[in-house]
């Protein structure tokens, strides 16, 4: 008798605890959804229906793809892919306050952030996500980016690969023993906020330095960023991560490699700048043609980042450690592009096109898409170098204008 007292009064505890514990919820699920009315701006709320991701993406991704690329700056299918890549590091869960924003809706975000440099602002109007969140979820998604394509943009691992980039500088542009073309930017910022003067540059702006190597195909094998604006120009490559491992020889390059450079870097054994005195010799001026012309994929190569992902166009107004991120970030996507889909990003007439017929060099239509990133200060007034760096660069110089002449270089000097 006692026992089924005991069994009753238990059930009439768990019926009443049920009822109340049903009664909390009910009242939490009325209180959060008060909460989220609140805190949820209306207009926002409604991104599900009227969201770019929702209504304008998605109409484009099926009716105008070219639209959906410039847009994006890649196709829908290119979009899916790397959205499958970088899909479990940026996805997040729906919380009792609100729904996470999906991963779709974060790549969509950040690609159209990088493609125009938009202010978060304008983000938040198009794609009905409030700016503070996109401020705190585009560096997360620039990193998956980064580490998800990794594997195009790296440096050579080996001796085999080095010696197959100078393969391909000598077949299609007539450069032997080079392993890279070198060059360095100014990537505008705004001015950061306290102590800024490291960041000030020679052209009365605020920047930090993009330094990068080039190979044959205009794609960045080594890409060293963040170097303050303030550094002086003619010692970035000095400082730089990829000089110390060129001194310590830990990259397996090949004994003779080449750099080519431009008159920002100072000259070296194994990194050749231009002749830069007046009144240059006849073999001078070939030397210089044939250093420029090797030269040209790290101009392109840059050009073309920066009319493709139009970031680069104006101060970048964010905190200086995202802007590593975003150059990083674009600099990979600049690679993984031109080697999944070389003929679309790399369209024709972009890039500059030399006749060899004539001599005479097209310039790519990158020049006039976009502003071009500033350059590194010329060293043209102080350059000390070995007698060793000078005696190799003669010698390449008698050998473009003897065994290693191509038919067209008098007339791509005017003569």
């Amino acid at each position: 008798m006692e026992r089924k007292r005991n069994n009753e009064f238990e059930e009439a505890f768990e019926e009443a605890v049920g009822g109340i514990v049903e009664a909390l919820a009910d009242e939490v699920k009325d209180f959060v959804d008060r909460r989220r009315r609140v805190w949820v701006r209306d207009w926002i709320g409604r991104r599900d229906n009227f969201g770019a991701s929702s209504s304008l993406f998605r109409e484009l991704s099926a009716e105008d793809p070219m639209a959906y690329k410039r847009h994006l700056r890649m196709s829908t299918d290119q979009f899916n892919e790397l959205l499958s890549i970088i899909q479990p590091q940026i996805t997040k869960k729906d919380t009792a306050m609100r729904n996470a924003i999906t991963p779709k809706e974060k790549l969509e975000v950040t690609l159209r952030y990088l493609a125009t440099g938009d202010s978060f602002q304008s983000l938040e109007l198009l794609f009905r996500i409030s700016a503070t969140t996109i401020s705190r979820f585009i560096p997360e998604v620039l990193q998956s980016i980064i580490s998800g394509l990794q594997q195009y943009l790296q440096v050579p691992q080996n001796m085999a690969e080095w010696k197959e980039i100078q393969r391909n500088f000598e077949i299609k542009w007539n450069f032997p023993h080079c392993c890279g073309a070198l060059d360095g930017k100014h990537v505008a910022i705004k001015r950061p906020p306290g102590s800024c003067a490291e960041f000030y540059n020679y052209k009365g702006g605020y920047s930090i330095i993009l330094l990068a190597l080039a190979d044959a195909d205009c794609k960045f094998i080594y890409v060293d960023v963040g170097t303050n604006g303030r550094a002086n120009d003619g010692s970035v490559f000095t400082l730089s991560t990829l000089k110390s491992a060129l001194d310590n020889n830990s990259l397996n390059l090949p004994p003779d490699y080449i750099i080519v450079a431009d008159d920002a870097f100072p000259l070296s054994n194994n990194l050749m700048k231009p002749f830069s005195r007046k009144n240059l010799s006849l073999e001078e001026r070939i030397f210089n043609y044939r250093l420029s012309r090797a030269r040209r994929v790290v101009e392109n190569a840059f050009g073309i980042l920066a009319a493709r992902f139009r970031i680069f166009r104006k101060e970048i107004e964010v905190e200086v450690s995202t802007v590593d991120l975003i150059v990083q970030a674009a600099c990979t996507i600049h690679n993984w592009l031109r080697t999944v889909s070389p003929a679309t990003y790399f369209e024709k007439g972009w890039a500059d096109f030399e006749d060899t017929e004539t001599g005479v060099l097209h310039q790519g239509l990158w020049r006039t898409a976009a502003i071009e990133l500033p350059s590194l200060k010329s060293t043209r007034a102080a350059n000390p170098h070995s007698k060793k760096a000078s005696e190799r660069r003669n010698e390449l110089a008698a050998y473009f204008n003897n065994e290693g002449k191509v038919p067209w270089q008098m007339k791509a000097i005017g003569m």
